[in-house]
């Protein structure tokens, strides 16, 4: 089977090597950065310069996979190729984009004959060696078509159908609020350890967590990891939390369907605040004490 693939970051490209390393499919690959099309030539795919280039390549009925950042850059992507595509041909949105956005789009592109498949992808940078877990939305006969590549890249019974499009992307938007909540879990109880009284070796913890603990996770495993490589005190981290949308996403969504969604909002808030995005927040609250009750206040150099 031939496959286009648009996008060949850190994602994408692993994607194209596990393709060409793992089946007998063919990868027609193109990225903006030449360096990123030549990563995958060296792999086994074959390079183009274009979207032209790539639908070029593809034999009909013709099947391509974007995997770039959500948003405009997904939008626009999706847009060109359904201008350069014929009806039949199958487009894949392999990124984190809002399951409104793909209800949408299929829509749209099924009133041009195209189907349009949303696969939410969970694996980060390990996805090369262990597989990506694919959360799948779309027609029947889209996915189908799909399927020879998705249990490719996918471990064994890796990927599950979930439904019409968008839901692929709503599961796994779904999914990295649970992340949040998990992740700010871990960070919380492993800095209660880290100044406890006592000399206790996070790594050690992290390691032992993972022997039979209900807790054990390979977010435990990765934590291992990490204070193997930068100590238990992570003096060489700042603690700057980005988020990529999904989490907002969810409490958006919880709202809308009037589903409580504490832990989500309360981790999604902390990478926020880890960003000084609550600095007068607290300035405010500093000043509120000392106006009421006389509390001092630390000011700031030249502050008076």
């Amino acid at each position: 089977m031939q496959i286009g693939f648009v996008g060949l970051g850190k994602m994408g490209g692993n994607m194209v090597h596990r393709i060409q390393r793992d089946s007998e499919h063919e990868c027609v690959a193109f990225d903006r950065k030449a360096a990123s099309v030549e990563a995958a030539e060296s792999h086994g795919a074959t390079g183009v310069g274009s979207l032209e280039d790539l639908v070029g390549k593809l034999e009909a009925p013709r099947t391509v996979w974007v995997m770039v950042p959500a948003g405009e850059a997904t939008e626009s992507t999706v847009l060109e190729l359904a201008d350069l595509l014929d009806p039949g041909d199958l487009i894949v949105d392999g990124g984190n984009s809002n399951f409104h956005d793909d209800i949408r789009r299929g829509a749209e592109l099924a009133e041009h004959g195209l189907h349009y498949v949303d696969v939410g992808t969970s694996g980060g940078v390990w996805g090369l060696d262990t597989g990506y877990c694919m959360m799948v939305g779309g027609p029947r006969e889209g996915v189908e078509r799909l399927g020879p590549i998705l249990d490719v890249l996918a471990p064994p019974d890796g990927w599950r159908h979930f439904g019409s499009a968008g839901a692929g992307h709503y599961v796994k938007m779904v999914h990295n609020g649970v992340e949040y909540g998990l992740m700010q879990a871990y960070a919380e109880g492993f800095e209660l350890m880290h100044k406890a009284p006592f000399e206790i070796d996070l790594q050690e913890v992290a390691g032992l967590w993972n022997r039979g603990s209900v807790v054990r996770s390979w977010l435990c495993e990765l934590a291992e990891r990490a204070f193997a490589a930068e100590g238990n005190d992570l003096e060489a981290i700042v603690g700057h939390v980005s988020d990529s949308g999904e989490g907002r996403w969810t409490v958006f969504d919880g709202i809308d369907r009037d589903v409580p969604t504490p832990v989500i909002t309360a981790a999604l808030y902390a990478r926020f605040y880890s960003r000084g995005a609550g600095d007068y927040t607290n300035r405010m609250l500093a000043a509120l004490r000392n106006q009421f009750g006389g509390h001092d206040v630390e000011r700031a150099a030249g502050g008076g």
